[in-house]
């Protein structure tokens, strides 16, 4: 039913950009009331989270290694979120996900999130 699919992954240069989509499909709920993050996960380290958002034109949470370089935004018409990532080093490399809750109070990003895609790799070369 509730799908999340991601894409844009790439191998790209150091210093290159690279902009992430993440399509919502099947959800009950109006889009603008789900919360939102991005994690990324690389071999033999622990998932971590980039950034979420409390809803889609709400407020934005960065983790410090990509605070001043990564980016969101959203298209409503298209229920898409999108990941702009600009001035990538090596250590972006990684698998990365998005993820929803249902957050309708739009207060805070969710602690737990129930929807999950199935990530898109970016690869980033020296």
């Amino acid at each position: 039913e509730e799908q999340l699919v991601e894409s844009g992954g790439d191998l790209v240069q150091a210093g290159g950009s690279l902009r992430l989509s993440c399509e919502f499909s099947g959800f009950t709920f109006d889009f603008d009331d789900y919360g939102i993050g991005w994690f990324r996960q690389a071999p033999g380290k622990e998932r971590e989270e980039v950034l979420c958002i409390t809803n889609p034109d709400g407020v934005t949470r960065y983790a410090d290694a990509v605070k001043g370089r990564f980016t969101i935004s959203s298209d409503s018409a298209k229920h898409t979120v999108y990941l702009q990532m600009n001035s990538l080093i090596f250590e972006d490399t990684a698998r990365y996900f998005c993820a929803a809750d249902w957050n309708p109070l739009r207060s805070r990003c969710p602690k737990q999130y129930t929807y999950w895609g199935q990530g898109t790799q970016v690869t980033v070369s020296a």
